[in-house]
């Protein structure tokens, strides 16, 4: 993340002692008169988003937790500091960046508050943390947010071959998360598919990206953030998952352990680590239930992520599971995963073409580029589905599940993948 550093760094002590070159490195803000807080902005991770700092008679902003203390983009001094950074890693020759928060860059700096979110507009997400009340208009997202990509993009794009894209958490398309290639960052994602627990969900974000023809998006659906993709769309849906996944137009992002079916595991609160899980427990019990050790070996201690002892325990059902259970096993999620990354890399329709969603209630797309057309058809439900055919389809050997061809139409099974050559 950019937009922030530790309350700790060498940075925000400068600018916190009264150094006047950094002086304005830092959102700072006067109390008000009361000595409460500037505005009404709410910490992602609970309480006002701001933290009051004696030696500067001042609070000081952070969007997260109060030690991560937010930089001011808007001071060309800051800015340059941070970019400088990317310059460091680039020329150690990385591949590019993810940027955590991309849409968080920049605030308000008028700090006007933040509209609040209707009482009678408020379901389950906004009534599960308090910030999720308000829109997040002032403290982030702001429309010049575009902007700042374009700074960090001619900053990658000063290196050669080199890919920077962001992860966007609010506001996607006021942020920027769904901006052409040629401006802003090389590509983005949102949290639409890493929250999204059904077929109906899934074709939803599909529609609005098909409003983007032009932006080259990353596709993921879990990450360190979310409960695990096996775990959220139920028992046996590890495979039909990672189908659709590498099926989808875009960078596939494949969270470590993805590839095994891992499911969350379930700690308790003692073993927690994550601020927001001992904020909300038992309600949510926070992210550390998709971050535990990846299980390399079955048979060794901490199934073989390390030899000292794991900032979070390995999950007990993942031995199972672990690399070394499933190397030798042609039927393992790991072997399904690296078939169908083969099978993308061999099919331009699936590396880069086109993706049409079709009518209906299966979840079901073409995949396009140049003479070759693949139709992907997909059931994440319990019961089985029927689906007709756009055209005459061949078979390819990607599926997963029970699938029955009949004459035009195809009967597919819960949990199961079908792709056809059209």
């Amino acid at each position: 993340m950019l937009a922030h550093t530790s309350d700790e760094h060498a940075w925000f002590a400068a600018s916190r002692d009264g150094d006047a070159s950094k002086r304005d490195w830092y959102a700072w803000a006067d109390p008000k008169d009361d000595g409460t807080v500037p505005n009404n902005w709410l910490s992602v991770f609970g309480g006002p988003a701001w933290s009051y700092q004696p030696a500067r008679h001042q609070y000081y902003h952070h969007k997260f937790l109060r030690q991560q203390p937010k930089l001011n983009w808007t001071n060309s001094g800051a800015r340059e500091a941070a970019l400088k950074v990317l310059d460091l890693w680039l020329k150690r020759g990385v591949d590019g960046y993810r940027l955590d928060v991309a849409n968080a860059f920049l605030h308000d700096t008028q700090l006007r508050d933040n509209p609040a979110i209707p009482s009678a507009l408020r379901g389950a997400p906004e009534w599960s943390a308090a910030a999720n009340m308000q829109s997040h208009l002032n403290d982030s997202n702001v429309e010049e947010n575009r902007a700042v990509q374009d700074v960090i993009r001619r900053r990658v794009d000063a290196f050669e071959d080199r890919f920077v894209f962001g992860e966007f958490s609010e506001e996607f398309e006021r942020s920027g998360c769904y901006l052409p290639p040629q401006t802003g960052l090389h590509a983005g994602y949102n949290f639409a598919l890493l929250l999204a627990g059904d077929a109906p969900a899934i074709r939803a974000h599909l529609e609005t990206l098909a409003q983007f023809p032009d932006h080259w998006p990353c596709i993921a659906f879990s990450n360190h953030d979310v409960i695990r993709t096996a775990s959220r769309f139920g028992p046996g849906s590890a495979r039909v998952m990672l189908a659709l996944l590498c099926a989808l137009r875009g960078t596939v992002l494949l969270y470590q352990g993805e590839e095994l079916g891992l499911p969350e595991v379930d700690l308790r609160r003692e073993q927690l680590k994550d601020p927001v899980g001992d904020l909300y427990y038992p309600l949510f019990k926070g992210r550390d239930g998709c971050r535990t050790p990846m299980p390399w070996h079955a048979a060794a201690p901490h199934l073989g992520f390390t030899s000292g002892t794991p900032w979070l325990p390995p999950g007990e059902d993942h031995a199972a599971l672990a690399v070394s259970a499933q190397e030798g096993d042609p039927n393992s999620a790991l072997a399904f995963t690296r078939k169908f990354l083969s099978a993308r890399n061999a099919h331009p329709a699936l590396r880069t073409g086109t993706l049409t969603l079709l009518p209906g209630d299966v979840l079901a797309f073409v995949r396009e580029a140049a003479d070759e057309k693949i139709v992907c058809v997909f059931n994440l439900g319990d019961d089985v589905v029927r689906f007709d055919f756009p055209g005459p389809a061949t078979a390819l050997d990607l599926g997963t599940g029970e699938a029955r061809v009949v004459d035009a139409a195809l009967a597919l099974g819960p949990a199961a993948a079908w792709f056809g050559s059209l």
